[in-house]
């Protein structure tokens, strides 16, 4: 069995549902992008590629085992681009964010953990 690939709506990737890891907020991530050249770079050539490929690399989602809190932990400009293009869904695959350690999960996402779904 391999690793699970899933997908869920790309309106979860929101300051409550799906949270960055790397930043404070969806719109903190945005702007940084923007702002830097070599990740206006990246974005630029995602918003180009994602509409007419599709998105190559699932995004990478971590669940904490302490208070059940998604976050993306792989993929943030694929995240961002996907916002901007407002695609309907995504493609990931998760794991668990444990003391012990992390590797990507076989078993279907917990789903009962997004809010609303």
């Amino acid at each position: 069995m391999g690793r699970y690939r899933g997908w869920m709506p790309t309106a979860l990737l929101n300051d409550d549902a799906i949270r960055p890891t790397e930043y404070t907020h969806w719109a903190a991530a945005r702007r940084r992008f923007e702002r830097r050249e070599k990740d206006a770079a990246i974005l630029a050539n995602l918003l180009e590629t994602i509409p007419h490929q599709g998105l190559a690399v699932p995004i990478t989602l971590g669940v904490s085992d302490r208070d059940g809190a998604v976050y993306v932990a792989d993929g943030h400009h694929r995240a961002v681009a996907l916002l901007l293009l407002r695609a309907p869904r995504f493609p990931f695959h998760w794991y668990w964010i444990k003391s012990a350690g992390v590797h990507i999960e076989k078993r279907p996402f917990p789903y009962h953990l997004i809010p609303g779904e």
